[in-house]
């Protein structure tokens, strides 16, 4: 963890950068430690451990700007590098935009990196022998007997972090974010009696130890695997998609992406303009849900120390706010907020249903009947979005579903549109959101889409 030692060595470089011609100074001291065990087929494979320590400097003097890192943090060492970094600042390009936010935007509450709830003290007892045991509780390889297939592989993976970050500034703030992750993985590879070959897999993530549910990521991956056999040619049209919570992130990260500042300045947002209109079906509605105790991905404020807050980025339809960091709004014009999506939560919807969403319990299985027959994605294959227009094109695999239930799996198949008018047809959005991801993105439904064969 960091200590008070170097929480010092953080404070004297601002006091070091000011005092050799910087106007304003930010440091960020990052340290993370991360420890993981693998194995194939059942045998230890690789047991990694890395420790990594960072600190940036971000120097402002006389209208420029410059980021300088280093992981040595011997005072006199640190001297003469944050002097010669001054100096190399001066020989820049003026940047009248580059500044530090206002104090009035910044996090107060931050102070000890513990508020949220993120860092376990499990994570502090864990030594070798216990990540070997939580490797062996993963694999299922001397278990797995798939009917009518042969397991050719099995790839399993245990890691836990923890990540502590200090922030400071020359205006006199200073915030903390500690966190822990427990994390596991499995990959199993089979082969059909047609020599065809098929992969599935599962993970959990979590901030607490005794939260992490091993024993069936296993077998969870095997069936993933096994349910991919047998696929079948689908004839290209406009269908139903319905797309499952492991990968509809892939659908939802073009928004974020089009709403932050630097995109909208350098004329490669599609939703340039669209603050304060719909353009959306009114069943989208995304909250940025920031300051959540206990979740993966909340956080007090972001690297500019700009305090986060509970608040809608898109709200039935439409576009509530943009991401504008300090930089950008000088470059745009527009109002300031913080620098990116903390933990977007999309909230449930169905379509012609009046119940409020939070009331409603909607699976899979529910979004699957509501849409009939379609095609359900299970993973996206390559494919790119055009940040300028919101055309898409993408590959997917997944399986056809007819009245409602499941009937076979399909492959290489390829959906186009764009992100505007994908959006305004959505269907229905579940609230079956993993608990264990960053982002709460849950089963989404979409009609109209059109598939190529």
């Amino acid at each position: 963890m960091i200590n008070d030692n170097e929480i010092q060595v953080a404070r004297d470089c601002i006091r070091i950068a000011l005092r050799n011609g910087a106007d304003a100074v930010r440091v960020s001291l990052n340290k993370c430690v991360s420890d993981s065990v693998s194995t194939l087929n059942g045998e230890v494979d690789k047991v990694s451990h890395s420790a990594d320590r960072s600190l940036y400097i971000y120097i402002f003097a006389d209208g420029r700007y410059g980021t300088f890192s280093t992981n040595r943090l011997e005072l006199d060492e640190l001297e003469n590098f944050i002097v010669n970094a001054v100096k190399m600042v001066g020989m820049l390009g003026e940047d009248p935009c580059r500044r530090l936010p206002d104090r009035s935007r910044m996090e107060e509450g931050a102070r000890t990196g513990m508020e949220l709830g993120l860092f376990d003290e499990r994570y502090l007892s864990i030594d070798t022998d216990s990540r070997l045991e939580a490797a062996a509780r993963l694999s299922m390889y001397d278990k797995a007997t798939p009917a009518g297939c042969r397991l050719i592989s099995e790839e399993c993976e245990y890691t836990d972090s923890y990540d502590d970050t200090f922030l400071i500034d020359s205006q006199g703030f200073e915030g903390r974010h500690c966190e822990t992750t427990f994390s596991a993985f499995a990959e199993m590879t089979i082969e059909d009696p047609e020599g065809n070959k098929y992969s599935g897999f599962w993970w959990e993530n979590t901030p607490f130890y005794d939260k992490l549910n091993i024993e069936n990521i296993a077998a969870t991956a095997l069936d993933n695997a096994i349910r991919q056999i047998g696929p079948k040619h689908r004839r290209g049209g406009k269908y139903r998609m319905v797309v499952d919570r492991n990968c509809a992130t892939r659908l939802v990260s073009p928004l974020f992406t089009a709403l932050n500042a630097s995109s909208i300045q350098q004329k490669m947002s599609f939703l340039d303009g669209s603050r304060g209109q719909r353009i959306f079906s009114e069943g989208l509605t995304i909250m940025d849900l920031a300051r959540t105790p206990g979740k993966s991905g909340s956080r007090l404020y972001d690297t500019e120390g700009v305090a986060t807050k509970d608040a809608p980025v898109i709200e039935k339809g439409i576009v509530c706010r943009y991401f504008v960091n300090t930089c950008m709004s000088g470059k745009t014009g527009l109002e300031p907020t913080i620098e990116d999506i903390s933990r977007p939560c999309l909230m449930p919807y169905v379509k012609g249903d009046d119940l409020a969403c939070a009331e409603k319990e909607v699976s899979l299985k529910d979004i699957l009947k509501l849409c009939g027959n379609g095609i359900y994605v299970t993973g996206f294959n390559g494919g790119n979005c055009n940040p300028v227009t919101g055309d898409f094109s993408y590959g997917v695999e997944g399986f056809a579903f007819r009245g409602g239930r499941i009937i076979h799996p399909v492959r290489e198949m390829l959906i186009t549109g764009n992100m505007k008018e994908l959006w305004k047809n959505l269907v229905a959005a579940g609230s079956d959101a993993r608990e264990c991801a960053r982002w709460q993105i849950p089963t989404l439904a979409f009609e109209d889409v059109s598939f190529s064969a």
